[in-house]
């Protein structure tokens, strides 16, 4: 049997990727469930309920927040990572810090889509977070941005492939 170069499949840290990718189908279904609800509501407004949360104007950014960034951040989350470690033929660094923004990018989702229906939000469409959530977002892309460039430092592969520029 001939020696492969290739480093088996547990050298790399496909946890961390799983739970993005199962995250961004949640946040999908979700935020295009809510999509559909208000889409309803433009239809039949009595499915308000007269229930300030359940509005069209709190749960549109709701929908937006979820689809956008639930689902698309936590998608290139997903795929950066795993990208990264591919190209680069090395396991992520900083495993915990790769925990951190998986927990940290979901928290704050979780919180921005919760501070919409209680009525709280910048009211700067697509921007709509508060400024605390704003600060709590920032270090989770700064945490990312840590990870995934010392992963390209530790890399084993001398060359570094262009998808890796595409996420930076």
């Amino acid at each position: 049997m001939a020696l492969s170069s290739a480093l088996p499949a547990e050298q790399y840290n496909y946890d961390i990727v799983r739970k993005f990718t199962i995250i961004a189908m949640v946040w999908a279904v979700i935020g295009m469930s809510v999509g559909v609800y208000i889409a309803c509501e433009l239809a039949w407004p009595f499915l308000n309920f007269d229930i300030p949360a359940l509005t069209f104007g709190r749960l549109r950014p709701v929908h937006t927040t979820l689809v956008i960034f639930g689902f698309g951040g936590s998608a290139l989350f997903a795929t950066s990572y795993y990208i990264v470690q591919r190209t680069c033929q090395a396991r992520l660094a900083f495993p915990w810090l790769a925990e951190f923004t998986f927990w940290g990018w979901t928290g704050g989702v979780t919180l921005g889509v919760l501070s919409y229906m209680a009525g709280f939000s910048q009211s700067r469409e697509y921007a709509e977070f508060e400024w605390p959530l704003d600060l709590a977002i920032a270090v989770v892309w700064v945490s990312y941005i840590v990870v995934y460039v010392e992963t390209i430092r530790r890399r084993s592969q001398p060359h570094i492939y262009v998808a890796n520029w595409f996420f930076m």
